[in-house]
C-alpha cells in the first residue's frame, strides 16, 4: 500500500471540502471528488482524514497527485494544496532479445534487448559465451582490448559496424534496475561466415548455361520454321 499525507492548518469549526486531482501529460483528472473516489483507485482507496490509502498499487498509480482543500470562514472561503508524487517501483520481467541466427562478415549487425515493464527503467548487459561484454566507451581502454562492437546499456542494443568471423557465439542479455531479481533472455547463437565467393562464381556459371541453352533452343526453333506464321 501507499499513503499520500496531506495535512492543513485550518481550524477544526471550519466546512471543508477535499478533492485529490492527478497531473498526467494528457491532463488533469479527478481521483477523489464530491465524496467518492474515481477511475483505478475506485474500491481499493480509502480516506485518511484528507490523506488517501492506496492498496495494491501498480505501475499505473505512479504519477503526481494535487491535494486541494478548501474552507469556509466568516473571512470568506480559503484554499490550499500541496503535490506529492509517487513513484511506484516494480522489477523487471524477462526481456525480449532479437539476434541473427546468422551474418556475412564485414555487415553490419544488430542485436536488441528490451523489457518494459520495470519500474525506473531498466538497463541492459550484454553477454557473449557467457562472459560480460565490456562496454565500448571509445577510450583508450576499449581500444585496447580491440572492441568492434558498441554496447548501449540504456538502450539495450549491441552493434557490430563490421562483424567477423571472431564474433560467432552464444548471446543473451540481462535486464536489471536496482528492484529485485535481474531477468535474463534465453541463449541465442549467432554464426558468422565469410562470403563463399565459390559458391557466388558456380551460381553465375550455372545461370549463364541456363540463359545460353535457352538462347540455343529458341535459335534452334527459329530455323526449324516453329515460330512461322
Amino acid at each position: 500500500e501507499a499513503i499520500l499525507s496531506c495535512k492543513h492548518k485550518f481550524s477544526k469549526g471550519m466546512s471543508l471540502r477535499i478533492e485529490w486531482k492527478k497531473i498526467q501529460p494528457q491532463g488533469v483528472s479527478f481521483v477523489y471528488y464530491n465524496g467518492k473516489f474515481t477511475g483505478d483507485l475506485r474500491g481499493r482507496a480509502e480516506m485518511l482524514n484528507t490523506g488517501i490509502r492506496i492498496r495494491n498499487v501498480t505501475r499505473k498509480d505512479s504519477g503526481t497527485y494535487r491535494c486541494e482543500i478548501s474552507a469556509k470562514s466568516e473571512e470568506g472561503q480559503r484554499l490550499g494544496e500541496a503535490t506529492i508524487t509517487l513513484t511506484v517501483l516494480v522489477a523487471p520481467t524477462t526481456p525480449v532479445c532479437e539476434v541473427p541466427s546468422s551474418a556475412m562478415t564485414g555487415t553490419v549487425v544488430e542485436l536488441s534487448c528490451k523489457e518494459t515493464e520495470g519500474s525506473p527503467p531498466s538497463e541492459y548487459q550484454w553477454y557473449k559465451n557467457g562472459v560480460a561484454l565490456l562496454e565500448n566507451t571509445r577510450t583508450g581502454s576499449a581500444r585496447a582490448a580491440n572492441i568492434t562492437y558498441t554496447m548501449n546499456k540504456k538502450s539495450g542494443t549491441l552493434l557490430f559496424n563490421t562483424v567477423t568471423k571472431n564474433d560467432t557465439g552464444e548471446y543473451f542479455c540481462e535486464a536489471f534496475n536496482g528492484i529485485g531479481l535481474s531477468q535474463k533472455c534465453s541463449v541465442k547463437r549467432m554464426q558468422v561466415d565469410d562470403l563463399n565467393i565459390s559458391a557466388i562464381i558456380i551460381a553465375v556459371v550455372v545461370v549463364a548455361l541456363v540463359m545460353a541453352l535457352c538462347g540455343l533452343g529458341v535459335f534452334y526453333a527459329q530455323k526449324k520454321g516453329y515460330f512461322a506464321s
